[in-house]
């Protein structure tokens, strides 16, 4: 029988993502595994499939079902076992697979966990690929293997290993420069995938470090988005061992958010800035990112004479907007850096040695780098809205919010040039709520675009 996927399964673009035993059971994952792993096969021919997972304590259990679910179709499989979710996908680029999968929520709590699927390029599916699996998922029945044809399982303990040969490697990165100038870091990796892979990181770049939630056992000790709501231990660590800088990534570290060197929290939308800067300085060429990503992106692309381009919100978009345009670096404005030159995807150990680069090139403090750049307040809201309605709060909103530019490509973003500021509304890919984003130099007006949306939204409702 095809999937009958629960109505409390977020299903998207990304993957599909649940609360562990309601609606994810093994049996679920199990089947949704076999279901991808009949459609791979017959979308990219005979290979295995690499399976990787963060550190949550349901990793394993689901873990083990979604590589039963593969083996059942006939489907061989790669273990890396825990993980970043960046190195799952340049394994899978790097090899034979026609795909990957990756059990990880991300940013969510512990109680949380999810699917991503990886095309064979390395990428996750894009919105055509993805679209037909989801057709196949709800109404084709995986064709199950003969019990001599069932898949057979091996292991790679060596990805990341790999993994950081090759971020080390990069040309964008001094080596010796960074081992010379030994900065001392806190790191934050709240008991995540990242934290072995960032101690390795950090102690072949020469950092002097100490960390906090290095122990991957998924045990969140707090909310584990790096949101600068989320870090104020990572602050204290910083200010009590005099640190250089504060590097925190989530569970699965795609994603880097800093703290500066006074325990300040600097702001997510400025990993991809800064990293943008280490990368430009070296090799020009196109920057994009998404629609809900801070200004000061674009900024940074203008000081180097490169053009920037934006996409819908979804790290698969930007990665095939990046192809497109053949940008040499990209990434959203939560934490998550692309380097095309190491692969198409958001990458936080990537991240953090090129904000070290950074740092070094330009001889400054972690403060000092944030202040070379425009000062931008971003407000962030989430308001329950039937996504029936959207059309029609889409042209209210426009047709209030006058004398702007208007950008359709993901839910309604509208921008002032003239006063630096913009207002995006589109519907969450992972939650049932409609996302209000809004950015301008002063907090007031940004909290007054949000505001104003939300009222607007509430009368179409």
């Amino acid at each position: 029988m095809p999937i009958d996927l629960p109505e409390n399964l977020m299903v998207s673009v990304s993957g599909v993502r649940g609360r562990v035993a309601d609606p994810l059971t093994p049996e679920l994952m199990a089947g949704i595994a076999a279901s991808f792993g009949t459609f791979m096969l017959g979308e990219r021919g005979d290979g295995p499939i690499c399976v990787a997972r963060d550190s949550r304590t349901s990793g394993p259990m689901f873990s083990r079902a979604v590589i039963a679910g593969l083996q059942s179709v006939g489907v061989d499989v790669v273990d890396l076992g825990v993980v970043p979710t960046p190195t799952l996908l340049l394994a899978v680029e790097h090899s034979e697979a026609i795909g990957g999968m990756c059990v990880t929520a991300s940013h969510n709590p512990a109680q949380w966990n999810a699917l991503k699927l990886v095309d064979s390029e390395g990428i996750f599916l894009d919105s055509d690929l993805s679209g037909r699996f989801r057709v196949a998922l709800t109404s084709r029945e995986p064709k199950r293997a003969a019990w001599d044809a069932l898949g057979e399982v091996t292991t790679d303990a060596d990805a990341w290993a790999r993994h950081l040969e090759e971020i080390l490697a990069l040309p964008h990165l001094d080596v010796p420069a960074l081992r010379a100038r030994k900065l001392k870091v806190a790191v934050d990796c709240v008991r995540g995938a990242g934290g072995p892979a960032m101690q390795d990181l950090l102690e072949r770049l020469g950092c002097e470090f100490e960390g906090i939630g290095m122990e991957p056992d998924g045990r969140f000790p707090r909310d584990p988005e790096p949101t600068a709501a989320n870090l104020a231990d990572l602050g204290a660590l910083v200010r009590d061992i005099g640190a250089d800088i504060g590097l925190a990534v989530d569970p699965d570290a795609d994603r880097l958010s800093l703290v500066d060197e006074t325990g300040t929290a600097m702001g997510e939308d400025l990993t991809l800035a800064l990293a943008s800067a280490a990368v430009l300085r070296r090799t020009p060429g196109p920057v994009v990112t998404n629609l809900s990503t801070s200004q000061v992106v674009e900024d940074v692309a203008r000081a180097f004479d490169a053009p920037i381009f934006r996409s819908p919100v979804g790290e698969v978009n930007v990665a095939r907007r990046m192809q497109v345009e053949d940008a040499v670096v990209g990434g959203e404005g939560n934490g998550g850096v692309i380097l095309s030159a190491l692969h198409h995807t958001r990458d936080a150990p990537l991240a953090a040695a090129l904000i070290l680069q950074h740092l070094v090139d330009e001889s400054v403090t972690a403060s000092e780098a944030a202040a070379r750049w425009p000062n931008y307040e971003i407000v962030k809201v989430k308001v329950d809205f039937p996504r029936e309605a959207l059309a029609s709060a889409y042209e209210a909103l426009e047709a209030d919010l006058s004398g702007s530019t208007v950008d359709r490509a993901d839910g309604l973003r509208l921008a002032w040039e003239g006063r630096a500021a913009w207002l995006h509304v589109r519907p969450s890919g992972t939650e049932p709520i409609v996302r209000l984003i809004a950015e301008a130099r002063e907090r007031s007006v940004a909290q007054e675009l949000v505001d104003r949306a939300a009222q607007l939204l509430d009368g179409v409702a």
